[in-house]
């Protein structure tokens, strides 16, 4: 991410990564309130994810050794994820998948799932030669994915046979007359049905859709890539149009809250102490912003969710997502408690916490960039920063961006970029680093420090200042030549 991003450039920075990982895991924490106290008992849930291997091309992603380094330090589960991972696609995926399956056009591309295929189609094809109508066989020990492709490519190479899953993962092979076959395929009974296989390949974008559905506050830390890989995961592939993107997250979660900035707009109205991370911001506001006020809530993890109570697992998705849950209510109660003169009299309810938090509603976190947050809901605010430094360099021949910026990492932060031969354009956050920048290179021998202003240094209206001025020039001497007396003989 860079100074000079955005929100549109950054979404189309963010968006090729997005495309090329996969989710691995989703935290999903939902509370209500207890007999209408002022505690809310909560739900943490983790699910591990893998994508859907039912349909007819195998899916790429991408794994980066940072990530599975730091996913193995907290402890993360790869096993889990490879071999239990629940299934997920998106709606284009679903109607490719939808497609293959009415046409009978059913293939693999998992070399493991051919040889197991393959061995189980010589077994029934050397039984079913010599077996009575009607006689049955058992297969065993297939995994879960086998269990269904197993039946769908028995059916579609034997027109005699008939297959049932039994569960314990065993399949049932049945001879069967071809009538009889074609009775029982349009039985309501048949587990191979187009609609039970794609609820089986969505997985869990079906919760993905019931949480659509519900229409509830979505709420998230810093979380612009999470809404991103929800889009593209369950949803649909990303557009390249931000304001699509924009447009399609509000259409499905009408209510987002980004706790990020919450906890950012805190800092700054309500001097809360400066937090780089989601445990951190429970920390404090467990502990020291906590006001012992008698109606601060209660936030009690249900007894089949009592993990999380005994046990800290950060970087864990539900545990985040608890970490998060906790967070929101804790803030809007300060922020309750902080807009009025008057304690709280009474318990407030979740109505008036989202009523606090109005501002804060459908503005999304955007680290280091041009707006400090994106606007789900509409317009982005304008830009809101220090201004811009140019670098004029003069006697330092075949200075680079990254020389640049060595240069004054000593000092302070800045984000880089060429202006043209000799000048390059710095960008700050902070309004104390420019003044300590224009400061210490007063006087440099090499380095001309100012602040930048369009009209003196963008290329393009110098550019358009020189194009003018010659055109001017030309136009006063055709003026000049053209008004001169002429002669004749």
């Amino acid at each position: 991410p860079s100074l000079f991003d955005s929100p549109g450039e950054r979404y189309l920075k963010t968006r090729q990564s997005v495309q090329r990982f996969t989710v691995t895991q989703l935290g999903k924490c939902c509370s209500d309130t207890e007999n209408d106290l002022l505690r809310y008992v909560v739900h943490s849930y983790n699910f591990f994810l893998f994508p859907s291997m039912l349909g007819v091309s195998d899916v790429e992603f991408t794994l980066s050794a940072s990530s599975i380094q730091f996913l193995s330090h907290y402890g993360f589960d790869y096993n889990k994820f490879l071999k239990d991972g629940i299934p997920y696609m998106n709606e284009v995926q679903e109607k490719i998948l939808r497609q293959h399956l009415l046409a009978g056009s059913w293939t693999f591309h998992r070399a493991a799932n051919r040889d197991v295929l393959r061995k189980v189609i010589d077994e029934v094809t050397c039984w079913i030669a010599v077996a009575e109508e009607e006689e049955t066989m058992i297969l065993q020990d297939l995994s879960d994915y086998h269990v269904l492709e197993v039946q769908l490519v028995l059916r579609q190479a034997l027109q005699n046979v008939w297959t049932e899953p039994l569960g314990n993962k065993k399949v049932m092979v049945k001879k069967v007359s071809p009538q009889h076959r074609q009775l029982l395929e349009n039985s309501s009974c048949d587990p191979c049905q187009t609609e039970l296989i794609l609820l089986s390949a969505r997985g869990f974008t079906n919760l993905f859709q019931i949480l659509v559905e519900a229409k509830k506050p979505l709420v998230g830390h810093n979380m612009l890539m999470d809404l991103m890989h929800l889009h593209d995961k369950f949803y649909k592939p990303l557009p390249e149009s931000y304001e699509e993107f924009k447009r399609n997250i509000h259409n499905l979660f009408p209510v987002l809250i980004d706790t990020k900035t919450v906890t950012k707009s805190m800092k700054k109205n309500y001097l809360f102490p400066r937090v780089s991370s989601l445990s951190e911001a429970y920390a404090v506001l467990c502990s020291s912003l906590n006001p012992k006020d008698p109606l601060w809530p209660v936030i009690a993890l249900a007894s089949d969710c009592s993990r999380y109570a005994e046990k800290e697992s950060p970087h864990e998705a539900g545990y985040d997502a608890f970490l998060c849950g906790s967070v929101l209510l804790m803030s809007a109660h300060l922020l309750l408690c902080r807009s009025t003169d008057d304690a709280v009299e009474a318990d407030p309810s979740f109505s008036q916490y989202l009523t606090a938090l109005a501002e804060h509603v459908n503005q999304v976190n955007f680290i280091r960039g041009g707006v400090s947050s994106i606007n789900f809901s509409g317009e982005d605010a304008p830009c809101h920063r220090p201004p811009a430094l140019v670098v004029h360099v003069q006697g330092w021949p075949g200075l680079n961006e990254r020389q640049i910026y060595q240069e004054f990492k000593g000092l302070c932060r800045f984000d880089v970029r060429r202006l043209s031969k000799n000048q390059f354009i710095l960008l700050s956050n902070k309004y104390k680093h420019v003044r300590l920048v224009l400061r210490d290179y007063k006087h440099h021998p090499h380095l001309r420090v100012s602040v930048y202003s369009h009209w003196r240094h963008s290329p393009r209206v110098n550019c358009l200042l020189q194009v003018s001025g010659i055109v001017a020039l030309w136009s006063l001497l055709a003026f000049v030549l053209g008004g001169a007396p002429s002669c004749s003989l």
